[in-house]
């Protein structure tokens, strides 16, 4: 690969962009700060949405995610709102003065996603879907890519080398968890990615711990782990009410919850000095 790419040898200096994206400018991904992604796995209603859209924000979130169209196990559970999902989440953001980013599973799907969202999540069901990378880089917003739980890091970074080979650097790269023996967690939170990929590559690197843990009593501690390894940021799923919520309940946090762990996780960024 040239020295465009990601990719880098162990001996080599890592290439790619500065590792700061720039959120319409108002917020800034990388860089040093500490940046928090916070809101339900599912869109339910307009209510829940803004409800939670300040909740999260006055808790220190600095971006607001809800799943619109949910990428399901079973074909009989709740696949989500669609565009009307869409519509609920840009409203809340909006009103909280929160950018927004919700997954998109289809490229027939990437014009009206990309319409209402500022940044365009891809799965770890779709992580190696080369024809969505591909297209959805062509859209030029930036895209929060989740490792797929059977990728190995290289087969990662390669993934994220589709969207980079289409003019598109405004990539963040996401460890959620991989598929191992282990049964009692959701997945297992490799947390030794983390520093792996920020030595491979200058792209930003989050965590997603909730889907890691699949309960919401090991988010927390995965929060702070990954935050000690170096990530640049977290992925939390909150919900007004966790335990009525339409999907994935377990790991979702209450506002409450998700406030003091974001002191938490900021108070660890401060302490060492990687948050400014």
């Amino acid at each position: 690969m040239d020295g465009s790419t990601t990719m880098v040898e162990p001996e080599a200096e890592a290439s790619g962009t500065c590792g700061v994206i720039d959120i319409d400018g108002k917020l800034k991904i990388g860089g040093g700060r500490l940046c928090l992604i916070a809101g339900p796995c599912s869109i339910e209603s307009e209510e829940q949405m803004l409800s939670t859209a300040l909740a999260v924000r006055d808790a220190g979130a600095d971006i607001l995610r809800g799943g619109a169209f949910k990428p399901r196990t079973s074909p009989y559970d709740f696949q989500g709102l669609g565009v009307e999902g869409l519509k609920m989440l840009r409203a809340a953001g909006d009103i909280a003065g929160l950018p927004v980013v919700t997954e998109v599973m289809d490229t027939e799907d990437l014009p009206v996603v990309a319409e209402y969202a500022d940044i365009l999540q891809i799965g770890a069901r779709n992580c190696q879907n080369f024809s969505l990378l591909r297209k959805a880089g062509r859209m030029g917003l930036p895209i929060l890519l989740k490792r797929g739980m059977m990728l190995t890091i290289k087969e990662f970074l390669l993934a994220a080398e589709y969207i980079i080979a289409e003019g598109n650097s405004k990539v963040i790269l996401c460890e959620r968890g991989i598929r191992t023996f282990e049964t009692e967690t959701r997945n297992t939170l490799d947390i030794s990615a983390v520093p792996i990929l920020k030595a491979k590559t200058k792209l930003p690197v989050f965590v997603d711990p909730s889907h890691a843990a699949g309960s919401r009593e090991l988010v927390a501690p995965l929060s702070l782990a990954a935050v000690a390894a170096g990530a640049d940021g977290l992925v939390i799923e909150c919900h007004i009410t966790p335990d009525t919520a339409w999907c994935d309940g377990k790991q979702s946090l209450t506002p409450g919850q998700f406030a003091a762990l974001a002191r938490s996780v900021r108070g660890l960024a401060a302490y060492t000095k990687r948050d400014h």
